[in-house]
């Protein structure tokens, strides 16, 4: 497998910081980090990743909406999307199953899984 581009959009620093290291040292992928959907929207405008990785629950437009934003991109609307939540009870997880993503991944994950988990989701 052969590193890939991935967008990591949460606004925990925690998060975006285990993410980055996890995706980049452990997966080899190259890693950018959003903390808000507007500055990941920002990113995305200037370079294309492979994947996005995106909190479900941001401040200002939440990850739903900026998934819908993503998909409206002519030329982002391919970008594949895994969301990533601490809201994991049944009812959000199948509400979140109906949309255009790859998969939705619990909070807290296991750093060591990360690559291995989205390149599963991804077909990588």
């Amino acid at each position: 497998m052969t590193g890939k581009r991935i967008l990591v959009i949460d606004d925990d620093d925690d998060i975006r910081t285990l993410s980055a290291m996890s995706l980049s040292l452990l997966g080899g992928h190259e890693v950018r980090s959003a903390s808000s959907a507007e500055e990941g929207l920002a990113t995305m405008a200037e370079w294309t990743p492979d994947l996005v990785l995106l909190d479900v629950r941001l401040p200002g437009l939440d990850g739903p909406g900026t998934l819908a934003t993503i998909r409206q991109d002519p030329v982002a609307a391919h970008v594949a999307v895994v969301f990533i939540t601490a809201s994991v009870s049944p009812l959000e997880l199948a509400r979140l199953g109906t949309l255009d993503v790859l998969g939705v991944l619990p909070k807290p994950f296991d750093p060591l899984q990360l690559p291995a988990e989205l390149a599963r989701l991804a077909g990588w």
